[in-house]
């Protein structure tokens, strides 16, 4: 039996081990994901902010340079069709050349989808160059990271817008913020926040317009991963770890059941074997004497003794049965309970036991401190608490019995203790000798006759009286036990 609960833990054990290893695991594996998807993220956020802003500038040089081609004091533009193929072809020239040079010097270009013919620039066809030579010619150079010299006066101020710019933080800050909460990433961050920083630091994206010759480089701190992973995972490893403490509870439980219910058939078998050598001497006396009283003829009086004897052994039957079944029953009901006077109750159990007392030649001492102590009880039920307690340190003695009951109340409840000159009990029963059924393992050896209900049935009166019972050793050996009683006051 022993063997078949201990393979059946141990298989428990793995199977439950298994469970919370792929826990863990799945949670470890969850771990890794959401940090590779927060640093992916964050820095995929801060690439799409660079841009977004170095776009909004070089939308700003865009606007400038439109006002420039637009500005005839700055760019005069022509147009005409005096060419092989009859295509207009417009001319953007500076309208005042600061240099000789430049009198001469212009940029010219065909538009493919512009079919009309002009000999000369119209306000519609105006725009339609302002738009395309700022909006696709040199947006592209700006997207390479270039600028020309469509014209001197044209090229000296887009060298200066150009060279000029620089990337806006606060934009950028703007752009990264929005970028994050789009990824549903909720996360505080400083750009450029230095190296001396406790931040999780992104990787650095260069928002220079020359990249990659020059560089302006922009990185942001933002709090670890580790503390993004467990503020948006909190409900599933607060779900996980309950899952794993409620499988532990259940093991936990399950075996203690085990243990318990292997604990309570080995005390059950004991009990059965105490029972069954209380039982069978006056069961044997009976029997013999009525198979005497069957099989010869006696005198009055021999037969009168054998009736007694049969009558005595009955009665030990008939207590042995009430013990049991007062356990279980009257220790139910408070219909008894009255005003006690304790010191009475303690002198009333000691004269109860007063010729046993005399016939183990012990000796037995009260000391109270106080005679007037009342509690709200049952009379019968504690004193047989205390005969429980009194004929316990008798049989568990092997000298003369010494045993010791004093009455103490300290802070409205009432001490009594009794101590004995006993074998005492190992430390190790201390939990245990409350327990039903229960008795000091001794081998097959039954020198004192019980069940294991007495302790049982001592602590459930104690328990009923709405008391505590507890138990130490008593140096240099037996035993103390101590009853806790709450005093009744009115």
């Amino acid at each position: 039996m022993k063997r078949t609960i201990v393979l059946i833990v141990v298989l428990m054990s793995i199977c439950v081990s298994g469970i919370i290893g792929l826990q863990l695991f799945w949670n470890y594996q969850s771990y890794k994901n959401t940090v590779q998807f927060f640093d992916h993220s964050v820095n995929e956020a801060l690439v799409k902010a660079v841009a977004k802003e170095s776009f909004k500038r070089k939308q700003g040089i865009v606007k400038q340079f439109e006002n420039w081609l637009a500005d005839t004091s700055v760019v005069t533009i022509t147009a005409d069709h005096n060419n092989r193929d009859s295509a207009t072809v417009f001319h953007i020239q500076d309208t005042h050349p600061r240099f000789v040079e430049d009198l001469h010097r212009q940029t010219q270009f065909g538009l493919s989808d512009f079919k009309e013919r002009l000999n000369h620039i119209t306000p519609a066809a105006k725009k339609i160059v302002i738009k395309h030579f700022a909006g696709r010619i040199l947006m592209q150079d700006l997207e390479k990271g270039i600028v020309y010299n469509y014209t001197q006066t044209l090229g000296d101020s887009l060298k200066k817008a150009f060279y000029a710019s620089r990337p806006s933080l606060h934009l950028i800050n703007q752009y990264f913020k929005a970028e994050l909460l789009k990824k549903n990433i909720k996360a505080d961050f400083v750009l450029n926040p230095g190296k001396q920083t406790s931040l999780h630091l992104t990787n650095k994206v260069n928002a220079d317009f020359r990249k990659p010759y020059q560089s302006v480089l922009i990185y942001a701190g933002i709090e670890h991963p580790d503390n993004y992973f467990f503020k948006a995972m909190k409900w599933v490893i607060i779900t996980s770890l309950l899952l794993i403490l409620i499988t532990i509870g259940c093991f936990y439980y399950t075996v203690k059941t085990l243990f318990s219910q292997h604990k309570l058939s080995e005390l059950k078998d004991n009990f059965v074997s105490n029972m069954t050598h209380e039982l069978n001497t006056p069961i044997a006396s009976i029997k013999i004497t009525a198979e005497a009283l069957k099989r010869f003829k006696h005198d009055s009086e021999t037969r009168e003794e054998y009736l007694n004897i049969i009558s005595y052994q009955a009665d030990r039957l008939s207590n042995l049965t009430d013990q049991i079944l007062n356990t279980a029953e009257r220790v139910n009901s408070t219909d008894s309970f009255e005003l006690l006077n304790l010191y009475h109750v303690i002198q009333s159990a000691i004269g109860d036991m007063e010729p046993v007392l005399k016939d183990a030649n012990s000796n037995l001492d009260f000391k109270a401190s106080i005679s007037d102590v009342d509690v709200y009880g049952d009379r019968g039920m504690l004193s047989n608490a205390l005969v429980n307690l009194i004929d316990n340190a008798l049989k568990y003695t092997n000298g003369t019995p010494i045993i010791t009951i004093s009455l103490n109340c300290i802070d409205n409840i009432a001490f009594i203790s009794i101590a004995d000159n006993g074998i005492g009990i190992p430390s190790i029963y201390k939990d245990q000798i409350f327990d039903r059924f229960f008795r000091i393992p001794n081998g097959n050896l039954h020198n004192v006759k019980g069940f294991g209900l007495g302790l049982s049935y001592v602590k459930q009166i104690v328990t009923k009286h709405k008391g505590f019972i507890d138990f130490r050793k008593n140096d240099p050996e037996g035993s103390i036990f101590t009853i806790k009683l709450p005093i009744y006051h009115g």
